[in-house]
């Protein structure tokens, strides 16, 4: 009996001792984590920002146009099939081109080139465009073309030129207008069919194209898009737990699905309900010991290896959304600006392959870092 008393109180030394070990190494961890400096978008940045969508939008060639051929009739240049968003490669990059100059211009007024940008921006989104952009998207083999990822930069686009106050931002608004009808009436017809959310790090994720669309459903107060929107993200993720972020990122990603998804439901949740639900989907997030490695990218002349410098850019946008108001979260701001300034240096350049993409993305990202 003496002997298993003794064997009970070694164990529970043995344990504490462990649990000590544990709380000094998170200690130590804690106070040797690097604080770097926020980056900014101030003018200057701007100005060499506005050049990459500047170099692309009117770029008709190369261009991977992922189009359904339903006869012959359909194999036209890629102008004349989008007058509007021909160019940067594909179509969902030339529309987040357009949102990069418009974002661009509605914070600095005395960009170098305000008069070129205008100029392009009344040519590229006019009335005839935008309707020949329509009938594309209602030809018979179209249904799902851009969804959602492209769905949700339009809406973004749309949202961008909505905050904009400024007369060319009315005018090309307008023009707009009826394609952003039109792919809100498919986000309204899709969702409740969408039975599962796909997860995936690249463009058809799920729970980025319903955070932008409901950005834009909060800002220019389309309730029923909203609604739905809240609806069918707490059906698709209310109940996740555990969200395996270790796995992140793969090779060609450039969203991150579990930062992704914890951005959306901050978004749509009350605050305290959200601070319970993270609780159970990343609970290490709120470790001030917390920490995640940069993408590292091994190749920039590789257009699909390039791709982990938008996971940089993703990952701090959602950092800080997630953060945004949330004293417990704080710490995460420092983890954003850790990833931006490991990609943003790298993003312009003669055999840089996300030139035609990657401005949006740090944009973005720039203008998610809270201005003191």
């Amino acid at each position: 009996m003496r002997y298993y008393k003794l064997l009970f109180f070694l164990i529970l030394l043995s344990n504490c001792k462990n649990s000590k070990e544990n709380q000094e190494s998170t200690s130590v961890d804690a106070t040797e984590i690097e604080i770097v400096k926020a980056p900014i978008l101030n003018l200057e940045q701007a100005n060499r920002l506005a050049e990459l969508p500047l170099a692309c939008v009117d770029t008709e060639y190369p261009n991977k146009l992922g189009q359904v051929l339903g006869s012959g009739e359909d194999l036209q240049s890629p102008k004349a099939l989008h007058p509007a968003f021909y160019g940067c490669f594909d179509w969902h990059s030339a529309v987040h081109g357009h949102w990069s100059l418009v974002s661009l211009m509605r914070q600095f007024s005395e960009l170098e080139k305000q008069t070129e940008i205008n100029e392009w921006l009344l040519s590229s989104i006019s009335k005839d465009n935008i309707l020949k952009e329509i009938d594309y998207f209602k030809g018979k083999h179209n249904k799902s073309y851009e969804r959602t990822y492209g769905w949700a930069w339009l809406l973004k686009l749309a949202e961008e030129l909505h905050k904009w106050d400024h007369e060319i931002a009315r005018k090309v608004e307008n023009n707009l207008q009826p394609l952003t009808d039109l792919i809100v009436a498919r986000y309204l017809e899709f969702l409740p069919k969408l039975n599962y959310p796909i997860r995936v790090g690249e463009h058809p994720n799920t729970a980025f194209g319903l955070s932008f669309a409901y950005d834009y459903a909060v800002t220019v107060n389309h309730p029923e898009l909203k609604s739905l929107i809240e609806q069918r993200a707490k059906y698709f993720y209310g109940d996740d737990e555990a969200c395996p972020l270790g796995w992140e990122p793969s090779g060609f990603d450039f969203l991150s699905p579990c930062l992704e998804e914890a951005a959306l439901m901050k978004r749509i949740l009350a605050t305290e309900e959200f601070k319970v639900w993270m609780d159970k989907f990343l609970p290490q997030l709120k470790e001030k010991s917390f920490k995640i490695e940069t993408g590292k990218v091994s190749d920039r002349t590789d257009g699909k290896l390039v791709h982990l410098d938008g996971v940089n850019f993703s990952r701090a946008w959602s950092l800080n959304y997630i953060a945004k108001d949330l004293p417990d979260y704080t710490h995460l701001k420092n983890i954003a600006n850790q990833h931006i300034n490991y990609s943003l240096p790298s993003i312009v350049g003669d055999s840089y392959e996300g030139g035609h993409w990657l401005g949006s993305f740090a944009i973005y990202a720039l203008n998610s870092v809270a201005r003191d």
